[in-house]
């Protein structure tokens, strides 16, 4: 997965303390990393499980299904 060209966007939910996270879309896949360490790392989720996630987090559906 090459990430070097890819668009990475702010989190609307960060705070202003510095706890930032960043996204960035790719074909198929969701990549996620923290803004005060870039090259600490990044987590990958295939789309379908990103969007899982989001429906999870905002309480549309449970997290056992």
């Amino acid at each position: 997965m090459d990430l070097q060209t890819a668009e990475w966007r702010k989190s609307s939910r960060s705070g202003s303390n510095g706890g930032c996270v960043e996204v960035a879309f790719v074909p198929g896949i969701v990549a996620v990393r923290d803004t005060k360490n870039r090259s600490g790392g990044t987590l990958a989720f295939p789309e379908s499980s990103w969007h899982h996630l989001l429906h999870i987090s905002s309480g549309s559906v449970s997290s056992s299904g």
